[in-house]
């Protein structure tokens, strides 16, 4: 497969982010990734996500949401990894790069988004209705998008891990407030991270379906 790999840096607002963006030679889409609290671009579960998506001709964009001296303070005191209107806006603003870029112009736009990203990536999909075409939750908080959850317009698919007991029940409140195409997918034998042997290849199978659909559409 054809690739097109680079670190590149964006600018959102004050903020310089590193990401690192692959391109198939003839992408479909391309996804966003929002990591959970305390994980970076290099989330080896993430990582894994995208190499499938990438073999379904999906680009993939993972990105550090926090510069690295806020990577400092918030491993001192956890304050950013739960600020998810700071962590939406700059998924936002990615979103917006990504529209004025030259390889992904025009590329329809879906988000994947872990624990605590989930939050900021159905709050980005609120935000930029016309442009997200596709969400995926991996153990996701979206509860922690609150009100926002009835502005996502996109098709969404809620993936938990079936011992994850609490994170069902709010990924269950958060079904029943999305009022666009939305799924709850229980991953059987699954804890909160999917290290149970076969639950990640469940997830990221279930997610490049979703994209692949939804984004191709």
């Amino acid at each position: 497969m054809d690739v097109r790999s680079s670190e590149v840096t964006i600018p959102v607002g004050d903020a310089q982010l590193v990401a690192d963006v692959i391109l198939p030679s003839e992408p479909v889409g391309v996804v966003l990734f929002a990591h959970g609290s305390g994980s970076s671009r290099h989330s080896p579960r993430n990582t894994a996500v995208a190499r499938v998506l990438q073999q379904r001709a999906l680009g993939t964009v993972l990105v550090d949401l926090l510069t690295p001296a806020e990577d400092a303070v918030d491993a001192r005191t956890a304050e950013l990894r739960f600020n998810i209107e700071l962590l939406a806006d700059r998924l936002s603003a990615i979103v917006d790069w990504l529209g004025g870029e030259q390889w992904t112009s025009g590329l329809p736009i879906g988000l994947f988004g872990a624990s605590t990203g989930a939050g900021a990536a159905l709050v980005s999909a609120a935000a930029r209705p016309a442009q997200v075409g596709a969400v995926v939750s991996r153990g996701g908080r979206p509860d922690l998008a609150h009100s926002a959850l009835s502005g996502v317009r996109a098709p969404t698919l809620l993936l938990v891990g079936g011992l994850d007991d609490e994170v069902i029940t709010l990924n269950e409140q958060a079904r029943a407030m999305l009022t666009g195409t939305v799924e709850l997918r229980i991953v059987p034998g699954a804890t909160h991270l999917f290290e149970e042997p076969g639950t990640l290849d469940q997830v990221t199978e279930a997610a490049a379906d979703w994209f692949s659909t939804h984004l191709a559409r």
